[in-house]
């Protein structure tokens, strides 16, 4: 039984697959950071302070909270672009 798991983990490459995930959870979180704590107070901060809103995620229009989708519009564009760079640096083939 032993054999066989590490067999599907070798075959599989779950290691390096859990490796990457672990890796994709810490970007994402980075990227959080820096979306939150560098460019909403640099760029975004003075647009939302003639807004008269604090965060981001409060910009809505009665019941629709724009301001979640444009966060996470930003977040997802910072993060394909590492993955883009990152791809291109290591020049991985995709299947």
């Amino acid at each position: 039984m032993a054999k066989e798991f590490v067999a599907f983990l070798q075959q599989y490459n779950v290691i390096w697959l859990a490796i990457w995930l672990l890796i994709g959870v810490k970007v994402g979180e980075l990227v959080k950071s820096l979306i939150d704590n560098l460019i909403t107070p640099l760029i975004l901060n003075p647009v939302l302070t003639k807004l008269k809103v604090k965060e981001m995620w409060e910009l809505s229009y009665k019941w629709i909270l724009y301001g979640k989708v444009v966060s996470s519009l930003i977040d997802f564009l910072v993060v394909a672009l590492i993955v883009f760079f990152f791809v291109k640096y290591l020049n991985v083939p995709m299947k």
